[in-house]
């Protein structure tokens, strides 16, 4: 038992009863992933409150529930192929890591890429692999995806993102004409184009890059 073993449990049980989450198998991820080790070492003791926490580089690591919800929208399976664009601290990869086959993560900031691809290696991650490189273009090479998951806010959806989706995907990500609010958007690509539903709103840091916000 680690000392962060309480606070991970009362954290798994607010996703259960009071955000309603009900893939066990994501909870059961959830409460072993060690979320401590993907936030400053000074913000350690709020790791599993129910908030998101600054990261390097004005980033964020999203609040537990997003994480959950996020994943819970991409339904994934032991096959599952999927692109994470804005893996932060890496903390929602590792997650995806563990309910998937194969994680594709990209990170635009290459200090944060780097201390990533660090905590993985620690974890024994073996199917992510991880970038540093503008997400709003994807990873054309491993194309097609069964699920993309977008960790920043767009102002519209990248289109090399819907064009990298196999047909029955799924695209989480949230939009908004704000940098600071957005709605969270599940996407599914069908045989004949792409239907949304928006499950409500969320607040996340802008997603930089070709195909969203201008920025450095």
């Amino acid at each position: 038992m680690d000392e962060y073993q309480i606070p991970r449990e009362r954290m798994i049980e607010r996703l259960r009863e009071h955000y309603k989450i009900k893939d066990e198998k994501i909870l059961d991820v959830m409460n072993r992933v060690p979320r401590h080790l993907f936030v400053p070492e000074a913000l350690k003791a709020q790791a599993y409150k129910d908030n998101a926490l600054p990261i390097a580089s004005n980033q964020t690591i999203s609040q537990p529930f997003i994480v959950a919800r996020m994943t819970e929208l991409l339904e994934l399976t032991p096959q599952s192929k999927v692109l994470e664009i804005g893996a932060g601290s890496g903390y929602q990869t590792v997650i995806l890591s563990q309910l998937a086959g194969k994680v594709y993560a990209i990170e635009r900031v290459p200090n944060l890429a780097n201390e990533a691809r660090e905590r993985l290696q620690r974890l024994n991650i073996q199917n992510v692999t991880l970038r540093c490189a503008d997400g709003t273009n994807g990873w054309e090479i491993y194309a097609p995806f069964d699920a993309i998951l977008v960790a920043a806010g767009s102002p519209t959806m990248p289109q090399p993102l819907l064009n990298q989706l196999k047909i029955g995907g799924w695209l989480v990500i949230p939009i908004g004409q704000d940098q600071k609010t957005q709605n969270l958007i599940r996407v599914t690509r069908t045989e004949k184009g792409f239907q949304t539903e928006d499950f409500g709103a969320c607040a996340f840091v802008p997603l930089i890059g070709e195909h969203g916000w201008q920025g450095d």
